[in-house]
């Protein structure tokens, strides 16, 4: 499965690859930040093309996305590399080296989501970035197939190459590990303009969650959190945010984050936006329930990834008759 990247320009005596940010200048025999491109033959080349670390059928709840198809089930897809390097990664094994993979091509995989009778893929595990051509790819088969696409992503792109792939995803939940450019810079090697900027763009063509880990001693400040939570209420104060709960991983190993603290930013960031969830951490029913954001009725009950309906039907509060900020298929 030889395939050549999508972005990238010539030259003297190598190239630029143009898919994200880092905007890599390699020549031959050099990898790129992410681990998964190289130039050949005066071309750069996605190494991890066809190449699948990980594969299971997932609760949908699992993404997490709990406006979109809720209580479905969705085929995961992961490979390896990342072109961000987080130290509290939790997918390090496979988003930081190479791992034992299968060849799978785009048709097969398609072939094996139906199998698996889902309505959907989720490009997952570790960055689906920096195996944009096979997520395109598999993306447009798809779309032929009548299967919906799902991007768990740290939104770290140029907007061009998203706004190719955008018409054939149809959900995304974005990473947005900081609200400090200062914090991307020192612990990821990366920014924060160009994540805002990938959820800016995503907003109406696709649907769309976020997820910020609190971290401590890295981004658990309540002035940060606020900053954030503001931003997006600005954008759209629908829009689903889950705060999730940080525990020691990969390089770094300070204490999980604080879970009154947790409670704490969820406490305020409902004050401004309709939906927030809390994740990893066992909270109360309320932290991951979802509720009508007319009147307030219990809409999806969840119990770790078992969800039961309340007064939701054909996507609609049966009480006050407000729509649900999301996808729910029309039947529920």
């Amino acid at each position: 499965m030889n395939r050549s990247a999508d972005f990238y320009t010539a030259h003297d005596g190598g190239v630029q690859c143009t898919l994200c940010p880092h905007d890599c200048r390699l020549n031959a025999g050099q990898i790129s930040r992410c681990k998964v491109r190289s130039v050949e033959s005066g071309k750069l080349i996605p190494l991890s093309y066809g190449m699948v670390s990980s594969g299971s059928v997932d609760p949908m709840e699992k993404k997490p996305l709990y406006h979109y198809y809720p209580g479905s089930q969705i085929f995961s897809v992961g490979s390896f590399g990342c072109n961000l390097t987080c130290p509290f990664c939790q997918n390090w094994q496979i988003s930081q080296s190479f791992v034992t993979s299968k060849k799978i091509s785009p048709r097969e995989l398609i072939q094996m989501a139906l199998k698996a009778k889902t309505s959907s893929i989720a490009y997952t595990y570790s960055e689906p970035v920096v195996w944009y051509e096979y997520v395109y790819d598999c993306s447009v088969l798809a779309h032929e197939a009548g299967l919906k696409n799902v991007l768990v992503t740290n939104g770290y792109i140029n907007p061009e190459p998203l706004k190719q792939l955008l018409p054939f995803i149809d959900a995304l939940n974005i990473d947005v590990k900081s609200f400090s450019d200062k914090t991307y810079r020192k612990y990821l090697n990366g920014t924060l303009a160009p994540v805002l900027k990938t959820v800016e763009d995503s907003l109406g063509v696709a649907h769309v969650e976020l997820t910020t880990l609190v971290v401590t001693d890295m981004n658990d400040s309540m002035e940060e959190m606020k900053k954030l939570a503001m931003w997006i209420a600005e954008l759209d104060k629908t829009i689903p945010l889950h705060i999730s709960r940080y525990f020691p991983s990969y390089k770094y190993k300070q204490q999980p984050s604080d879970e009154a603290f947790i409670n704490d930013l969820y406490t305020y960031a409902k004050t401004i936006l309709s939906h927030v969830y809390v994740g990893n951490m066992q909270g109360t029913t309320e932290t991951h329930n979802s509720y009508c954001s007319q009147c307030g009725e219990l809409l999806i009950d969840r119990n770790g990834y078992s969800v039961k309906f309340g007064s939701l039907k054909d996507g609609v509060c049966v009480i006050c008759g407000h729509q649900f900020e999301g996808e729910t298929g029309g039947n529920i």
